[in-house]
């Protein structure tokens, strides 16, 4: 069992319920959030439910479920979310495309790459200042530098920021320049990292790890928002199988079987699953097919030249491709396009 304490609880209220659990012989466990307070219970539910603990002052919800991931299931929130990011929703009714490059490398490349991701209908901005590389040799990206990057051009395009989050000591910095923290493969399982994001108060984009389970990818959401934070948009991007024609084997069955079983958007990254630009916009036009709540795509200028995942960005020949799907294929499922929000500068001519 859980109990979700309203905003306005006091410490008082938390510690009243607390003692109220004890008292029936059970166990509270409490998690501080930015927004919320979150109290899991454990011990006999009957007992319990004889606490009458709906009616005690501070308390907002409490949830009887019995899947282990009991705050992003569907079982606790019947209702599909809708999570929004720097005024960007993501969530059942739109379609919501994330673009931009893999890697920051230096302003010209990423005002670039942010120009041919709004021309495509991108609502969002990507990219990369902190790339965790299987090889130590490989361009690790740019760090500080790139997150300052990252912040100027979304004042010049207008597009909210999602970028990579790579260990716990990092996520105040990350938090100073993103809309949204990314947690990636490599990090699904770094329980602390993910305890980090979830005390950040920043929405998280959390990709399912290459080597997990449904379940698995769903108990690390659980970990983020046992942390108070609820605001997680959930992203299939291949796992890896014994397939080598592809650099992962994108699960498309993952998104109708984790927005069954969750209440939070599940989004497609065709870049990474399939690794070849031939093979990026057969997997978005599948990703949408099948009801994910948006994509995620590597676009850069000149991918010839990328520091990072070259072959699989798009080019400024293929933006003309993407904007039709993005345009056309949400509304043939009685869903929107997210418009992208206008610059501050335009903004407030």
């Amino acid at each position: 069992m859980v109990i979700v304490m309203a905003p306005e609880a006091t410490q008082g209220d938390i510690e009243a319920v607390v003692e109220l659990v004890r008292s029936a012989g059970g166990e509270a466990f409490v998690s501080r959030g930015v927004h919320r307070t979150i109290i899991g219970l454990v011990g006999d539910i009957d007992q319990f439910g004889a606490l009458n603990l709906r009616s005690r002052k501070g308390v907002g919800d409490v949830m009887r479920v019995s899947v282990p991931y009991k705050l992003v299931s569907r079982e606790h929130h019947r209702q599909r979310s809708e999570i929004w990011v720097g005024g960007v929703p993501i969530g059942p009714a739109t379609v919501t495309v994330i673009a931009g490059p893999c890697t920051v490398e230096t302003p010209e490349q990423t005002l670039a790459a942010a120009q041919m991701a709004r021309r495509a209908g991108a609502a969002m901005l990507r990219g990369g200042a902190f790339k965790p590389r299987t090889s130590p040799y490989a361009f690790q990206g740019l760090g500080e530098v790139g997150l300052k990057i990252l912040s100027e051009v979304r004042d010049e395009v207008g597009l909210p920021v999602v970028t990579e989050v790579v260990d716990p000591a990092s996520v105040d910095l990350v938090c100073a320049h993103a809309d949204m923290l990314q947690v990636g493969t490599r990090n699904m399982q770094n329980f602390a990292l993910l305890q980090a994001v979830g005390s950040a108060g920043k929405p998280v984009l959390l990709k399912r790890g290459m080597n997990s389970t449904i379940e698995e990818w769903l108990m690390a959401a659980e970990y983020i928002a046992q942390r108070g934070n609820l605001d997680i948009v959930l992203c299939e991007r291949g796992i890896r199988t014994f397939e080598t024609a592809t650099r992962n084997t994108l699960d498309i069955s993952a998104v109708p079987v984790a927005q069954r079983l969750s209440h939070l958007p599940v989004i497609v990254d065709p870049s990474h699953s399939g690794g070849r630009r031939d093979l990026v916009l057969p997997l978005t036009r599948a990703a949408i097919a099948v009801g994910a709540d948006g994509v995620i795509v590597d676009v850069h200028p000149d991918p010839a030249k990328a520091l990072c995942d070259g072959d699989q960005a798009l080019a400024e020949e293929d933006l003309t491709e993407l904007g039709a799907i993005t345009a056309t294929m949400p509304q043939l499922l009685g869903r929107a396009l997210t418009p992208a929000p206008q610059p501050a500068a335009a903004a407030s001519r």
